[in-house]
């Protein structure tokens, strides 16, 4: 979405929220309307929270045993339960943890704001390492070497600027740019590549050292630069513009302790007002309300619970199984979003060799085998274990990984990463693995919009169905970001609090 130019960012919209106020509600009806929430996600639980504020009256129904949905930090002691019925429980040691699903967060989102609001403490998450490794099979001579990002960027920028600089004299540039415009250009270029008096690439320190500077009389050795040829036919260049996107900053924060910290400190403000395994079977619309059936996982019984309005944060893939009083058009749309696959795979190792002998603390390595992208811990730097993603992968890669046993995707996954650290076999205790497209209640790593369905289904979506609003990151242009289920939340939260005051039994406002 992001390379179709379909997403946009929350600077404005975070700002432009104004939460419902408790005086908002007349005396008469103080604990205001009631609210039936499905789901205790972050768009479930923002939305309680911040209805709460106002005296609503909110009640969320959560299939599972946990709150945070997708937001799950798998640790020592989680069990998980794929479709199919493979399970698996974290054999991680106390203090050790991996970030199942979102696990960075931007510092422009308004997930920060929450996170001050709630008192969650935060920390560096290291989103790009110049240190980290680029790491390509069957692409021409750099092939099955293990580069450091930083090195590849310079070589790149080296010899882009050299071009740049050589095209500048030419006199094509004549017409847009003035003599004193090309002199400051071939100057700037000159210092961005780091060429030579001759507006030539020949490598520098920016690139690293072949033997670094020290003490005494060590002045460092720089290693020759890789040729444009084999930067160009190893692919690896085509990664970089990643780092540019405005969504994927160098700078990322994360919750120290885990990224379930911010569920945790939301589940904190809404005591009693989450059921816990509770099923939902069917949606449906009454005279002037919502009526919603639900079974209990614990005695296998079915309820219903009534209420005012309804806010359905449940994924769209879960949702269209659902039985619900929607209108042809939103059960279509409902059928017609696919879902990112996605997996990862966590890793741990008796000691983090990835600092001791590679000298990487926290960032993303990048390769094109089947395992995409190993991240490095960026907490508990300098101790002795750590948890690394040993694959974060997408589409056909997370299907086909998630058609294996968990034993062969830890074996496979450890084949592919010793390739680039052959520490891994001496070093491994355990693992823990997630195919997002296999985890019941959600089927699916995130909302997947084409250009035809933002256009076709994305509207549909995002009208409330009667007395029914849908929430979550699959109701914004922030899929995949938590950022977008607390915005999704915060409108559907606006909208009903408009709709009760509008009934007229809101007469005057009480201070």
């Amino acid at each position: 979405m992001e390379s179709l130019g379909l997403l946009g960012h929350s600077l404005a919209s975070a700002k432009e929220f104004n939460a419902p106020k408790r005086s908002d509600l007349t005396m008469a009806n103080k604990n205001g309307k009631k609210i039936i929430i499905l789901g205790a996600g972050i768009a479930g639980m923002a939305a309680a929270y911040e209805l709460g504020k106002a005296g609503y009256n909110c009640k969320i129904l959560e299939a599972r045993d946990r709150t945070g949905g997708r937001n799950w930090t798998v640790r020592q002691g989680t069990t998980e339960t794929e479709i199919n019925g493979v399970k698996q429980t974290s054999k991680f040691d106390k203090g050790q943890y991996m970030n199942a699903g979102p696990a960075r967060i931007p510092q422009h989102h308004v997930t920060l704001d929450y996170c001050r609001e709630l008192g969650v403490e935060l920390e560096v998450f290291a989103n790009s390492n110049e240190f980290s490794y680029y790491y390509q099979e069957n692409a021409g001579p750099l092939s099955n070497q293990k580069i450091r990002k930083g090195t590849v960027k310079s070589d790149t920028r080296g010899y882009v600027s050299e071009l740049l600089a050589k095209v500048a004299d030419k006199t094509s540039l004549d017409s847009p740019l003035t003599k004193d415009d090309i002199e400051k250009l071939t100057a700037y270029l000159k210092r961005e590549g780091d060429l030579s008096t001759d507006y030539t690439y020949k490598g520098s320190s920016r690139r690293g050292y072949k033997e670094l500077p020290g003490g005494g009389h060590q002045p460092g050795t720089i290693d020759q630069p890789y040729s444009f040829s084999e930067l160009l036919q190893s692919g690896m260049m085509n990664n970089i513009s990643g780092d540019y996107s405005f969504q994927q900053q160098p700078m990322m924060f994360q919750p120290v302790g885990g990224m379930d910290q911010i569920p945790k400190a939301l589940e904190k403000q809404l005591p009693g007002i989450i059921t816990f395994g509770a099923e939902v079977q069917e949606i449906r619309q009454t005279a002037n309300g919502v009526r919603i059936v639900y079974k209990t996982k614990a005695d296998g019984k079915t309820k219903e619970i009534t209420g005012d309005y309804c806010i359905c944060t449940i994924p769209l893939p879960v949702l269209k199984n659902i039985s619900a009083d929607f209108t042809e058009p939103m059960k279509n749309a409902i059928r017609s979003i696919n879902y990112a696959k996605t997996g990862k795979i966590g890793f741990q190792f008796k000691n983090r060799f990835w600092e001791q002998d590679d000298r990487i603390l926290g960032g993303i390595t990048t390769t094109n085998m089947d395992i995409s992208q190993i991240w490095y811990p960026s907490y508990g730097y300098l101790s002795q274990k750590g948890v690394l993603i040993g694959y974060y992968n997408f589409g056909q890669n997370a299907v086909d990984y998630g058609d294996l046993s968990l034993s062969q995707r830890q074996a496979r996954a450890l084949n592919q990463g010793a390739k680039i650290h052959p520490q891994y076999s001496k070093e491994f205790e355990n693992s823990f693995s997630v195919a997002w497209h296999k985890i019941k209640y959600n089927e699916g790593g995130w909302a997947e919009y084409s250009a035809s369905d933002l256009k076709s289904y994305y509207p549909i979506l995002n009208e409330p169905q009667g007395r029914v609003h849908l929430a979550g990151e699959h109701l914004s242009y922030l899929t995949g970001w938590m950022a977008g289920a607390f915005e999704s939340a915060r409108i559907v939260v606006s909208r009903i609090h408009e709709d009760v005051l509008k009934e007229g039994k809101v007469p005057s406002k009480v201070g």
